[in-house]
């Protein structure tokens, strides 16, 4: 029969640890809302920041932000309560959410690829080729990439009959736990689905490797050594941003199921739903004068409080 409700197991092996796993998923929970909100009001606040980078850098932070809110809070929910359910309309919608975020998310790391590569390649060319209507296209769509593929997967996947336990295995409602417990031939969609997979994964990925090339190349060239370490350093946040998310993100998905033990894709899955997130703000901000100082102005002089209370 039809399952009205599905129970997310998530990391009731670790019985123990369950308050200890609640109070450090619930500390990174806060400092990733407030450091993603700082980058927006800070990239928002500061003349000096209203460049293609930091308003690329605006977008990913509320990505990161909507991301974070459709997993963590009802994570930190089913921590405390024994009986975790959650209904089948939340489950699809949950999966929706997470497969659109996840899609906008790698799109746009490859738009800040491309970002860094026109302003260090072709810096004469950087204002009109990276100029305010051009960089709301891309980023809207970077946005609207995300909702054909999930709208499509999580609506085929949600149509199938659900039969037997009505266990998932996981956290929050994902692809192949879900998958894992529709009671019919599955073939056609797991087939979609790695297509799908890849094209979202590779296509943004291999735009983010062409970019690096040609800058490496350019940096190479620089007769300055000044220049090259500038030039490198714009460009050194991304890097490990990107690198985070495809350790996390990209292989989880792009790795065959049964592949990967039930323990270690939560554990991983943890790792871009919780941490990476909480990271990228910090990684943006440690080696990034403007950003450090912007940051600065909004707390010294109290900006952030009075937009609170305005708002």
């Amino acid at each position: 029969t039809n399952q009205t409700y599905f129970i997310l197991q998530g990391f009731s092996y670790l019985t123990t640890l369950q308050d200890f796993l609640f109070g450090v998923i619930l500390l990174m929970f806060l400092i990733t809302m407030a450091g993603n909100l700082l980058i927006i009001i800070a990239a928002t606040s500061d003349p000096a920041l209203h460049t293609p980078m930091y308003y690329f850098l605006q977008n990913l932070a509320v990505i990161e932000i909507c991301f974070t809110l459709n997993i963590v809070p009802r994570m930190l929910v089913d921590l405390l309560w024994e009986r975790k359910v959650i209904s089948f309309s939340a489950c699809a919608l949950q999966l929706y959410f997470v497969l659109s975020f996840i899609t906008s998310e790698c799109f746009l790391l490859g738009a800040m690829a491309y970002d860094r590569y026109v302003a260090i390649c072709h810096p004469l060319h950087y204002a009109i080729r990276m100029n305010r209507r051009v960089c709301l296209h891309m980023v809207v769509a970077c946005w609207v990439a995300g909702i054909p593929p999930s709208l499509g997967l999580t609506a085929w996947l949600f149509s199938y009959p659900f039969c037997g336990p009505r266990d998932i295995e996981h956290f929050f409602c994902d692809v192949s736990p879900v998958l894992a417990l529709v009671c019919t031939d599955t073939h056609l969609f797991r087939y979609f689905l790695f297509i799908a997979t890849v094209l979202i994964i590779l296509i943004p990925f291999i735009l983010i490797v062409a970019s690096y090339i040609q800058i490496i190349h350019t940096i190479i060239q620089m007769p300055s050594a000044e220049r090259r370490l500038k030039a490198f350093l714009t460009c050194l946040a991304h890097l490990v941003v990107v690198t985070l998310f495809y350790c996390t993100a990209g292989l989880i998905h792009l790795k065959p199921r049964r592949g990967l033990l039930v323990h270690g894709r939560e554990l991983m899955a943890l790792s871009y739903t919780v941490v990476t997130p909480m990271l990228n703000p910090i990684i943006y901000s440690l080696r990034n004068e403007e950003m450090k100082r912007a940051l600065r102005k909004v707390l010294g002089r109290g900006q952030l409080f009075s937009k609170m209370s305005l708002s």
